[in-house]
């Protein structure tokens, strides 16, 4: 499957990391532990991970940068133990979410098999700057070009 880059205009200046993280992020859809996303205010967000049979210490929630990174690791179960039928999955698993510029984690809880993570969107102080502009330092008598040597060349006749 090809892609079209969609930042590709050369107006949009810096964004080759963004589209970076996209492509990163349509590779790793795995779809284990499946999960909601929820708006639950004008500035919050819940994000909910269904990690049945999982413990709080077997799971681990961390901020790597701008990604949101949930991990799930169960110890080894007995193994005297026999499945007729085994539909559950216990799985390690690590599933990871980008988050945009101003979105903080406010919390995680697990409850019933439920790993919610709270997100918070915090608006960021409009600020406009003005860039001062120089004039351009004079260039060297020394270290200018010089100018192409013309040659007069008399035709003979």
């Amino acid at each position: 499957m090809s892609r079209i880059a969609v930042f590709n205009s050369p107006l949009l200046l810096g964004f080759d990391r963004l589209e970076r993280v996209i492509d990163q992020v349509a590779k790793s859809s795995d779809g284990y532990p499946p999960y909601n996303i929820e708006q639950t205010g004008e500035t919050t967000l819940r994000l909910t991970l269904a990690v049945a049979g999982f413990r709080i210490e077997d799971l681990k929630v961390s901020l790597e940068g701008n990604q949101l990174v949930v991990r799930g690791r169960r110890p080894e179960e007995d193994r005297a133990r026999t499945f007729l039928h085994r539909g559950i999955a216990f799985r390690q698993f690590q599933r990871s979410f980008v988050l945009a510029e101003g979105i903080e984690v406010a919390g995680a809880t697990l409850d019933h098999g439920l790993l919610e993570i709270a997100l918070k969107r915090t608006e960021p102080e409009p600020t406009v700057r003005t860039i001062a502009i120089s004039k351009a330092p004079k260039a060297d008598a020394a270290a200018a070009p010089r100018p192409p040597r013309i040659v007069d060349v008399a035709s003979e006749s």
